[in-house]
């Protein structure tokens, strides 16, 4: 299917024919608006002859995935999809609408901003629009933009930057600068959902084809959640090889490359799976991945699992992003502890190692939803730390856990690189070593 160009193909590509729409009950517009702007309420009505619709904005409910959800949608033809105060009213009463329902709320936005013929008026509507997301976000109700071309201005700042999931058509314009406010010498490629995706401000890239089926999984994913903490997943290594006997052997297993990884995992112990992407902060770490996964009987499971690289601090932050979010749906999180350490590098720094595990060690304090972790490789000091859940932390067979890697560790303590193994005998850090120490909760068998 090619790209939706009106509010109701959008609709209906995504809910098909299942579509209520909500009633609107306004007039035709008089007087020029708010600025009296000369020839405002002539084009209004011819915008509203050639779309066929009566505003910007098109909202009601629809099925998809087997959920109602409230569905938003602009009509880029009527006057740019921009935002006057009849469409913030709508959005308002479509927000209040899905609270009073507790349905989840899908936007569909292609819009160019704020209505110029309605001056502050309707630049005003941004905080309306950003005060109905904050009431739907309290709650505990999941929002979704797909990003349509384009989206900018404030319809981007609020209801598209502004929701849970984001989700962009492939091409689509999206950035705060439209095309036309823009520096004459701007790289046009920066505007784009591709470039917002590489930067960590959108989840993912869908095709129009595909999109009916990605809401269809991530609907029915955030609005199901698993009921009580999440069971620990169950060991991948060779359930036939006996302990590490010394700590540099379990550093070995640890580090093999044929290791089962959080992909492994992941794929095990879900049936279905989606992710989020990026800290809404300019990164993306890809050795961090984060999402909603179902289990087999259906219901939710929040995850955040390192990969076993050294964690950036992008990895960090979308990591509490995610178990902030969960917390907010109700659901509860598992997460897979395995890296050497935080990155060190200087960029790491620059990029705010430090605030950034700090806001990691937070979300999951403060997460009033049950955490469960699963060492599986590699724990590396308080990059790996901070994705514990305390109290709740398991170990798999060929895992260790270390308060910094063994050859760091030496290092501080002024010996060679050659006492490392000696080192990582002494740290403790085989999964026998970290329960009989209090850290671990078990060793998880195969």
């Amino acid at each position: 299917m090619s790209d939706p160009t009106t509010a109701r193909e959008a609709i209906a590509l995504v809910a098909g024919d299942d579509f209520t729409e909500f009633p609107c009950a306004e007039g035709p517009l008089t007087d020029d608006g708010p600025l009296g702007w000369p020839g405002y309420s002539a084009a209004h009505a011819r915008a509203s002859a050639r779309t066929g619709e009566s505003e910007s904005v098109v909202c009601g409910t629809g099925r998809i995935g087997g959920v109602r959800a409230v569905l938003v949608s602009f009509e880029f033809g009527f006057l740019g999809g921009s935002l006057g105060e009849r469409t913030g009213a709508r959005v308002a009463a479509a927000h209040a609408r899905a609270r009073a329902l507790r349905l989840p709320v899908v936007v569909l936005p292609a819009t160019g901003g704020s209505r110029m013929h309605e001056g502050m008026r309707a630049l005003l509507q941004l905080q309306v629009l950003a005060g109905e997301s904050a009431l739907t976000r309290a709650a505990g109700l999941p929002q979704i933009a797909v990003l349509r071309d384009p989206t900018t201005g404030g319809g981007w700042a609020t209801l598209g930057a502004g929701s849970d999931v984001v989700l962009a058509l492939p091409g689509a314009q999206v950035g705060f600068a439209g095309s036309r406010v823009r520096p004459p010498d701007a790289d046009p490629a920066v505007y784009t959902a591709e470039a917002q995706l590489a930067h960590g401000h959108v989840d993912a890239i869908v095709a129009p084809d595909a999109l009916r089926d990605v809401l269809g999984r991530w609907l029915p994913l955030l609005t199901r959640p698993a009921a009580g903490r999440a069971a620990p997943p169950r060991a991948l290594g060779d359930p036939g090889t006996p302990p590490a006997a010394s700590g540099r052997e379990a550093v070995a297993r640890a580090r093999h490359p044929e290791r089962p990884r959080a992909g492994a995992y992941l794929d095990a112990y879900f049936s279905v799976r989606e992710e989020i992407s990026g800290d809404r902060a300019g990164g993306v770490d890809p050795g961090m991945r984060c999402g909603f996964g179902r289990l087999p009987d259906g219901r939710t499971v929040a995850y955040a699992a390192q990969c076993g690289t050294a964690t950036r601090p992008a990895g960090f932050r979308t990591a509490a992003r995610l178990v902030r979010l969960a917390d907010r749906l109700g659901v509860p999180v598992l997460t897979l502890v395995d890296t050497p350490g935080a990155a060190n590098d200087p960029e790491a720094e620059r990029a705010g190692a430090g605030p950034a595990i700090a806001d990691l060690f937070a979300a999951v304090a403060t997460a009033r939803v049950p955490v469960t972790s699963l060492l599986v490789g590699e724990g590396g000091s308080g990059g790996a730390l901070a994705l514990a859940a305390p109290g709740h932390l398991w170990a798999t067979p060929d895992s260790y856990f270390s308060v910094i890697a063994p050859e760091a560790a030496a290092s501080i303590l002024k010996r060679p690189p050659e006492e490392s193994a000696a080192t990582a005998d002494r740290l403790r850090l085989r999964p026998r070593d970290l329960l009989e120490l209090g850290v671990v909760r078990g060793v998880v068998e195969s």
